[in-house]
Formats: structure tokens, C-alpha cells, sequence
């Protein structure tokens, strides 16, 4: 199987595609841009979900669910918001089809035009405080903490699965605050669940930052950001938490009652991660043999692939591995036996090194009599035999190295591709040749801003959270700067 992917050297791009498509993680649809998430690649998601759903409400969210559909007049509401989505934004006009009288099939019937017209939402901002309007009176409402796992579209001319659709699944969380500090608590405690889930449970390093004014959230304060990097150089967001300021509260009129007894608009935050995050993954762990899933959030951590010559043996087999896979589930380890005679046992290793399964154990007739098994590592390809005497506890320790391990090399990968640059030579330079990040200092403004971006396809990925102060000069302007931001080439 992995002879069917493409290399990595050869076309990243391809290489990439192959992964999401032989691995069983997504499909391309019939509605262009759009794509189906396959059981496989769901059961990731799920699995990632589980993790986040779990984060959120620990630090006291709820779940709620709102409408799909936004009246275009809620989007009109707050101008730089609707000045950032306008562009990507599906609208339906018509509630009802006809049959076509010339026998054309089916046509939208001209007398169900809609008196106004709906937006699907590409974010859900403005349907939410419209609604918290009447939620929040006093101050005894707040703070408001509440989270959705929701799909949304944005009308995308470029599609890759995963990373970019025109549909894609996330979370959106939306808070209400009695104050501006409570809401930029708020906006940087979600930015850490975000930094921590992708450190510790997807096992990919990410740098804490804030977005420059340019790339911030269309009607956002501050936009917070985790950014990760690829293994072609290139960066990816990984997760945003905005603080909104009162902008949308003002916007939707939505005051509460002091204990002073005086009327105050609120303060506001939203932050969200997507079905992208599967996307980052595969490109920051995975290899030419196929995916290579980190074992907290992987689907099956482990697969059991039994060797045997005829019933007798197959059924003393079982009886033996049963009992492990009984003791591996209790351990909270997630355990596939693939017991099916439709593949060879080479097949079936291949299948599994594709779909990144962590450990892999081979058990045979032979192995059963010496009391152990052959286990295999999907990161390091390293095999072992280890006595089946205890293996539940020995596969839960080679778990935990097999995930600190896919953190220490991708972050060993990201440190050093952070380069520091003083001259927009080095800076073109270090793109080009190297990728990754490129530490440098920029002047502050949005032209100088753009035009590194027209000249280089670069943008200011984040300004680090507690960025040191250090004077120097702008590399594109020579103007003075005070310190340096991170820019990449990005997805």
C-alpha cells in the first residue's frame, strides 16, 4: 500500500492527498468544494471532539445549538464583520422548486422569493447576540459561557480536503462578560485549552501569539492565535480566540443591569477550532508509508493481527488474545482484533501502517507457546517481542513514549526552522530555501504589512505572547521597530 503514495519529496501536495484518501479519513463529494468525512476520519474527529467538549466544560461552558440560517440584516449590523465574510457568504433567496413546465426537471419557482433573504452561516456572531439580548438582563446572568459544535460554509474558490472547504465541522464558543477584564480572561484561557489539547493530545507544538490588525477576526479587538508548523515549512492556525470587545454587544444592543443598577453593554469573546486540525496533523506527523497517529487522540491505538494454520490454532488464539483485548480495554485502550480471513497477515500490517495505528501486535501459534508476541511501533518502525505475561501494562508505557516522542521530533522539527533575519534578502532567502518561520522586524503598518505579502507570499503569522522588546530596524522599510514577529509562507 504505501507504495502508493506519493513521496513526499516528489509532490507534498499529492503526497498530502494520498494520505487523506487511501487512509480512509475523507472523500470528494458530488457539490464541488465540499467533502465526506469517511468513519475513519470522523472517528478522529470524534475522538478530538471528546477531548475539547470535555476541556470546555471543565472550565464551565455548555452546549447549545443555533440556526443554520442568518437573516441578512443581522450581518449588516456590525460593518467590519460583514466587510470580512461578505466575499465567502452562500445565500438563499427562494423557499420552494416547481416542476418546470417545459420538462426541465425541477426550477426554482420565481413566486417564493424570500422577503429577506438568508445567509448560511460562515460564523455565527451575529445570530448569537441577537438572541443573548433577551437571555442577559442583570448582571446575575453573566458571565454567559456557551459553546457549539456546529458545520458552517464559506464560499471557498480553492478547496483542500480538510484544510480548506467550502463546508467544514468546528466549535464555536460565544461568551458574555461583565467586564473587559473577565472577557480577555476568558480569551486567553480558551487560546491555553487550544495551545495545551494540541501540545499534549495531538502532540504538535504550537507558538502563542496575537494576530497583527490586519489578520485579526473581521470585528474582533485582538484576535489570539496558536500557530503550527508543517513539516513542507509552511504554517498553519491551529486554533483563534478573539476577544470582541462590547462591538457586537453594541451592535445587538445587548446591556445588562449593573449592581449599581445601571445599564452597561457587555464585553464579548468567540473562539473556535475546526476539522482542519486533522489536516495539521497528518502534515506534521505522518510519513511516506502513511499516517501516523499520536496514540490520546488516535481511533485504534492498537490493532492484534493473529498468524494461524488451520481452526485448532485460530481458536487457541483467540482464547488467549480475548482476554488481552479484555485486559487493554480496561486499561482505557482502545484495541482492534482482526480476526477476518479475508486479507493475509502482510495485508493487513500494511493497512494498519497506512492508517497510522500506533501499536501494531502480531501473535502466532508459535508465539503463543513461548508465552509472547511481536509489537511494532508505527513512529519508529522499531519491533520487539515482549512476554504477554503483563503486555497490557508494557503496550500502556510504549503508548505514552510513542506520543511524547511524536511531540519532542516535531518540536525539534519547528525550533529549527525559526530563523532570525535582519535584511529583506535573508528574509526572501531563508523562504525560498528553507521555509518555516522567519523571525523579523517589521515597522507596524499595514502597507509595509501587505507589501512583504505581495513580494513574498509571507504574512505576519503572530506577534508571541510576551514578545521581548528589542530595538531594531524594519527589514523591507529600515524604519524603527521594537521587536520582531514571526512570518510564514502559510496554509
Amino acid at each position: 500500500m504505501s507504495k502508493e503514495i506519493t513521496a513526499r519529496s516528489e509532490d507534498y501536495s499529492k503526497w498530502y492527498n494520498d494520505l487523506v484518501l487511501k487512509g480512509g479519513l475523507a472523500d470528494y463529494s458530488a457539490v464541488r468544494g465540499c467533502m465526506v468525512i469517511k468513519p475513519y476520519g470522523f472517528a478522529l474527529w470524534e475522538a478530538m471532539r471528546d477531548v475539547l467538549d470535555r476541556k470546555f466544560k471543565d472550565t464551565g461552558h455548555q452546549n447549545a445549538y443555533f440556526p443554520l440560517f442568518i437573516p441578512k440584516s443581522f450581518l449588516s449590523k456590525e460593518a467590519a464583520h460583514i466587510e470580512g465574510f461578505a466575499k465567502e457568504c452562500a445565500v438563499v433567496t427562494h423557499y420552494r422548486l416547481k416542476n418546470d413546465p417545459n420538462g426541465g426537471g425541477v426550477i426554482v419557482d420565481p413566486e417564493a422569493k424570500l422577503e429577506e433573504e438568508l445567509i448560511v452561516r460562515p460564523t455565527s456572531e451575529t445570530i448569537i447576540w441577537n438572541t443573548y439580548k433577551d437571555w442577559i438582563q442583570s448582571y446575575r446572568d453573566l458571565p454567559l459561557l456557551i459553546n457549539q459544535w456546529a458545520n458552517v460554509v464559506r464560499w471557498e474558490m480553492r478547496t483542500r480536503l480538510f484544510l480548506r472547504t467550502t463546508e467544514f465541522l468546528w466549535q464555536e464558543g460565544h461568551t458574555a462578560h461583565a467586564t473587559q477584564a473577565e472577557a480577555i480572561s476568558e480569551t486567553e484561557q480558551m487560546l491555553n485549552i487550544y495551545a495545551d489539547f494540541a501540545e499534549n493530545f495531538m502532540a504538535v507544538p504550537v507558538i502563542r501569539g496575537v494576530k497583527s490588525a490586519s489578520e485579526r477576526f473581521a470585528g474582533a479587538v485582538e484576535t489570539y492565535c496558536v500557530e503550527a508548523m508543517m513539516q513542507d515549512g509552511k504554517a498553519l492556525q491551529a486554533g483563534t480566540s478573539h476577544f470582541l470587545g462590547q462591538n457586537f454587544a453594541k451592535a445587538f444592543d445587548v446591556q445588562f443591569s449593573n449592581k449599581e443598577n445601571k445599564l452597561e453593554h457587555v464585553w464579548a469573546t468567540s473562539w473556535g477550532v475546526s476539522t482542519r486540525l486533522i489536516g495539521a496533523l497528518i502534515m506534521v506527523h505522518s510519513d511516506d508509508e502513511g499516517l501516523v497517529m499520536p496514540p490520546k487522540i488516535a481511533p485504534i491505538q492498537v490493532v492484534i493481527v493473529p498468524i494461524y494454520k488451520g481452526a485448532d490454532q485460530k481458536t487457541a488464539l483467540d482464547e488467549k488474545v480475548n482476554v488481552i483485548v479484555a485486559e487493554l480495554k480496561r486499561a482505557g485502550i482502545s484495541v482492534k482484533y482482526d480476526d477476518s480471513d479475508n486479507n493475509r497477515p502482510g495485508w493487513k500490517f500494511a493497512e494498519y501502517e497506512l492508517k497510522g495505528v500506533p501499536v501494531r501486535i502480531a501473535i502466532g501459534a508459535r508465539d503463543l507457546e513461548n508465552n509472547v508476541a511481536e509489537v511494532a511501533r508505527r513512529d519508529t518502525k522499531e519491533k520487539m517481542s515482549l512476554s504477554l505475561d503483563g503486555l497490557p501494562a508494557r503496550i500502556q508505557e510504549l503508548l505514552e513514549e510513542i506520543q511524547l516522542n511524536l511531540f519532542n521530533k516535531a518540536k525539534a522539527f519547528r525550533d529549527d526552522h525559526i530563523t532570525f533575519v535582519d535584511t529583506f534578502e535573508e528574509f526572501e532567502k531563508v523562504l525560498d530555501e528553507k521555509g518555516g518561520f522567519v523571525s523579523a522586524h517589521w515597522d507596524g503598518t499595514a502597507e509595509t504589512e501587505e507589501q512583504i505579502k505581495d513580494r513574498t507570499k509571507a504574512t505576519i503569522r503572530c506577534i508571541p505572547l510576551n514578545n521581548p522588546q528589542e530595538t531594531g530596524t524594519c527589514i523591507l522599510t529600515g524604519k524603527p521597530s521594537k521587536e520582531r514577529v514571526l512570518f510564514a509562507r502559510a496554509y
